[in-house]
């Protein structure tokens, strides 16, 4: 059997996958790569200063799980790109930018959510019963929640992918970014990371990656390499950025318009 075109150009090593899942849905094999991620990233060992390390794929599944099955049904024409994720947002409920209240009211997910297994006192997870609201996932959901009313009219041609499932703590509760992290930990990280990247965009097709910020654009950039595929970029919605507390919505919907991404 001819390889598909979309696993040559990622250079997908052994069998087919799309033979080999051919009886899987679009959804059924986003939801195995995913879960082929967490497997990867939870046998990983980090070291001082990171003290806590949730992995959201894990025990907040449920939410993950039903993001994949309601809004990955349908290959897409734009995925968004962040780098992982918030204490307020995916961490809580398991979807990408998961600002609570995006998730459950505009998406409406609402799932139970676990714990994971070594939790700070100060990041406790509480899933959709938390109050706290994820600041960068109400803005990049809140820009996409007020040009598309409906989320299906907005999941027909878009997605949105963290690049690294793991939340990554000091022993204050600080957060520590993967980019932070020592070359010798992220190179097993990003490898998995890459390789989860690859596979979701083999199976979502889509003609565009947007990064949400440079760690996202860059790590898209060289995970995909070689593929056919366009690559933008939108200010990330942190903030920690003084650029994104002066109208994050009005610069991003300007970028997205410049590059003729929307």
């Amino acid at each position: 059997m001819i390889r598909n075109m979309w696993a040559v150009s990622l250079g997908v090593d052994g069998p087919d996958p799309i033979s080999e899942n051919a009886l899987m849905s679009l959804p059924e094999s986003l939801i195995a790569t995913a879960q082929n991620l967490s497997d990867t990233v939870d046998s990983l060992k980090f070291s001082d200063p990171v003290r806590y390390v949730y992995n959201p794929l894990n025990y907040a599944w449920n939410g993950h799980r039903r993001y994949l099955e309601k809004f990955g049904s349908a290959p897409k024409r734009i995925v968004f790109l962040g780098m992982n994720p918030g204490p307020w947002g995916m961490s809580q409920t398991g979807v990408p930018f998961g600002e609570i209240a995006h998730v459950r009211d505009w998406m409406g997910i609402d799932e139970v959510i676990g714990k994971p297994d070594n939790e700070h006192p100060k990041r406790p997870i509480l899933g959709f019963d938390c109050e706290k609201s994820e600041v960068s996932g109400r803005r990049l959901w809140g820009l996409f929640a007020d040009r598309y009313s409906d989320p299906a009219d907005f999941f027909a041609h878009h997605f949105t992918l963290n690049y690294c499932p793991l939340v990554f703590m000091e022993e204050t509760a600080r957060n520590r970014t993967p980019d932070r992290l020592p070359k010798s930990e992220v190179e097993s990280l990003f490898t998995a990371c890459d390789k989860h990247l690859r596979r979701c965009i083999e199976l979502l097709q889509p003609e565009w990656l947007v990064g949400i910020g440079g760690f996202a654009q860059e790590r898209a950039r060289n995970a995909l390499s070689g593929v056919d595929i366009r690559h933008g970029k939108v200010l990330h919605p942190s903030p920690a950025s003084p650029a994104a507390n002066r109208g994050w919505a009005e610069a991003a919907e300007k970028q997205l318009v410049s590059q003729e991404i929307w």
